[in-house]
């Protein structure tokens, strides 16, 4: 093949056409409101799950996050997971583990014994390997958590440059 037959085809135009990035305007509904279709899968309510992540992008801890919106931090973090926010307390071999456990290859002690997790967090290991985050949840509270994101929440924000910066 010749670069004549590559080149065969190619057309040069002189402009260019225009893209923008799409824009989801869903201002008119508050968190809550966008998470209700999704509060019988939650496990605490939408009022509740709209406090954790609004809570959770501010900065602060699942924990903290959990105890502003009145439930435990296990299910903050359980409502964290469904909102698509990673927050598995595993590595990927503790996940492997987890799914031996969960395929009943591994008792509850041994699989507890080798990820040397702790009760709780064995729990919400086995939960995030048996529920998938809720796609249609996650849209509709899309950018809630990149928009909050202050430089305190990126250790390394100092040493990135702005695109500004480039030209």
């Amino acid at each position: 093949m010749g670069l004549s037959e590559i080149a065969a085809g190619i057309e040069v135009t002189e402009s260019q056409e225009e893209h923008s990035p799409a824009t989801v305007d869903t201002t008119d509904a508050s968190l809550a409101e966008r998470l209700g279709p999704f509060a019988s899968e939650f496990p605490c309510s939408a009022e509740a799950a709209a406090t954790i992540l609004e809570r959770y992008s501010e900065g602060k801890s699942v924990g903290d996050a959990g105890r502003a919106a009145g439930v435990a931090p296990v299910t903050a973090a359980k409502t964290l997971h469904l909102l698509g926010e990673s927050v598995s307390p595993v590595s990927p071999l503790g996940a492997e583990i987890i799914q031996d456990w969960i395929a009943g290859q591994l008792s509850r002690t041994e699989a507890m014994e080798l990820s040397q997790l702790g009760e709780n967090e064995f729990t919400l290991a086995v939960y995030v390997e048996t529920h998938d985050p809720l796609e249609e949840a996650c849209a509709a509270v899309e950018g809630v958590l990149a928009a909050r994101q202050t430089d305190q929440q990126r250790p390394l924000a100092e040493t990135m440059s702005e695109t500004t910066d480039l030209l």
